[in-house]
């Protein structure tokens, strides 16, 4: 088996059961689109390994010391810059922007450009599940998550946006700001 079939079996037993938060469908089609436009981007296996595995750490038991195992020190250090402290012993509302701030300070600073494609996959398939949800119900979209103000979804969302912006050239990241830009139109 390839690293990219082994990421993609790890990943569907770590995932196991879970769903998104919108329309409820397994959580697995999440971590496989992101890794599909991560192809679209690269042929590095690792860092479409790392796209499947991108939510693991975060969402699930699976630590990095095992990524770093199964899947070798880049792996899981790709993985890793696309995580968040999720501070599990507080509300996640309460503790939505400080780490959404912390996200973008380690974007911005992170040297590794195979880190801003994890990102961008992520965040490119976060933004078409929102999209078609909120062409539905307008900002009441933001309802089901945790911050539900669209003026910080804006903010965080553009800055991303900027931060990525070494992408611009990519059909990729085009589409992740056509999908920003139409979404927080008039939101600021």
């Amino acid at each position: 088996m390839t690293l990219l079939d082994q990421a993609i079996i790890f990943a569907v037993k770590a995932h196991s059961g879970q769903k998104r938060k919108q329309k409820g469908l397994p959580f697995i089609v999440h971590p496989m689109e992101a890794a599909a436009i991560a192809s679209s981007l690269t042929s590095d296996e690792e860092v479409i390994a790392a796209a499947v595995l991108h939510d693991t750490v975060e969402d699930t038991d699976t630590t990095a010391e095992q990524l770093k195992e199964f899947f070798g020190e880049r792996v899981a250090a790709l993985v890793g810059a696309d995580s968040e402290n999720k501070r599990s012993e507080l509300p996640a509302a309460q503790t939505w922007k400080i780490r959404k701030q912390e996200s973008l300070e380690a974007m911005r600073n992170d040297p590794d450009p195979d880190s801003k494609i994890i990102v961008l996959a992520d965040k490119l398939s976060n933004m078409r599940s929102i999209y078609g949800n909120w062409k539905v119900m307008g900002n009441s979209v933001w309802n089901g998550f945790n911050q539900k103000d669209p003026s910080e979804q804006a903010w965080y969302y553009r800055s991303i946006t900027d931060i990525l912006s070494e992408l611009s050239d990519t059909v990729a990241y085009q589409e992740y700001k056509r999908l920003v830009d139409e979404i927080f139109e008039g939101v600021e």
